[in-house]
């Protein structure tokens, strides 16, 4: 059984109402905002029976609102990057903000993680809504897009829908940073990860794909065995993980598939994820530097949290051999995620 209450959580931009949502299940609490859709918390149990909060966030909206790293926040209308900030749709070119060095990320300077959505107590859970105008940060078309967030025993389920008026890309995920020892932990070098993907993206300078699926094997990126964090981050390239691990083939259909598993064995507490979406970006918050104040003072650093944001591969809307990202009229976009907390 799980319990669904609301309250008034704060004023955002234009003075809107912020709410927080609360789902409560025997094993989880789930505290979701309206703005951005933002699951703002987890509190799950580890094997000594005691309850911690393993997602990083604020303590207040003002947090939230200047925050800049999309913590807990769904992002759209394309997650991930645009190579600068650019592409073609039927014929008709597209400029957008250039936001990550020379690319577009996450929907552009103001997207779906910075707009107060409207809510609704659906059975187990709320349903957030949004209408993104057409030309919305330079995308073609009104889209209408929702996110149910449900809870059923330790299962929190994200389902996403979008309809459009005109043909645009569409690339939907949520944002939230875990740290299965709790939040404000230091770091997360002694969790251990394992990813479902026989490939992942290279990418190049800018974190933009280079067109090539390589395999896992042989590679640091084999997580197809449980490995260590800590001692995996020494041999990949760069500051950490921050890659789309393929979990399907291009052409493949979206069906639901178990995507990666997370374990804390000190604290017993494990996190599986399963998803219909192609891809998941592994990321070990590489640009947390200590520079933002999260919950009771936390500073967020370098490799304190991990994030798997199941996703479309990055920049589909410019490789023509990824798996198609466009949303057209009449069609109806659906992805859904499920976070399963456990302990072992």
């Amino acid at each position: 059984m799980t319990e669904v209450s609301h309250q008034q959580w704060g004023e955002g931009s234009g003075r809107r109402g912020v709410d927080m949502w609360v789902l409560q299940s025997p094993q989880l609490r789930v505290e979701v905002l309206t703005l951005g859709a933002i699951i703002r918390s987890v509190w799950s149990r580890g094997k000594d029976g005691q309850m911690k909060d393993v997602v990083l966030g604020f303590d207040d909206l003002e947090g939230y609102m200047s925050d800049t790293r999309y913590l807990g926040a769904v992002v759209g209308r394309v997650a991930n990057r645009i190579a600068r900030g650019h592409f073609v749709v039927e014929g008709k070119e597209y400029k957008l903000d250039i936001n990550n060095g020379p690319n577009a990320l996450h929907g552009g300077l103001r997207g779906f993680n910075k707009a107060v959505w409207l809510a609704r107590e659906i059975e187990g859970g709320v349903q957030l809504s949004l209408t993104s105008p057409d030309r919305d940060q330079g995308y073609p078309g009104e889209v209408q897009v929702s996110v149910s967030y449900t809870l059923q025993g330790g299962t929190l389920t994200a389902e996403y829908q979008a309809r459009s008026t005109k043909t645009t890309p569409i690339n939907l995920t949520n944002h939230a940073y875990f740290n299965l020892a709790g939040q404000g932990e230091t770091d997360i070098y002694d969790h251990q990860v394992s990813i479902n993907a026989q490939s992942y993206l290279p990418v190049d300078d800018t974190s933009i794909p280079t067109g090539e699926v390589r395999g896992v094997e042989g590679t640091p990126f084999d997580l197809k065995m449980p490995v260590l964090i800590g001692a995996r981050l020494k041999e990949v390239p760069g500051p950490g993980f921050d890659h789309n691990f393929c979990l399907s083939s291009p052409r493949d259909a979206w069906t639901e598939r178990h995507a990666a598993r997370v374990c804390h064995p000190a604290s017993g507490r494990v996190l599986e994820v399963s998803t219909n979406q192609p891809g998941m970006q592994f990321y070990t918050a590489n640009y947390l530097d200590g520079s933002m104040t999260g919950k009771a003072g936390s500073r967020y650093g370098k490799h304190s949290s991990f994030c798997l944001e199941t996703q479309n591969w990055p920049d589909a809307v410019n490789q023509a051999s990824f798996p198609d990202c466009l949303l057209r009229a009449g069609e109806v976009y659906h992805h859904i995620t499920r976070y399963t907390f456990t302990t072992a």
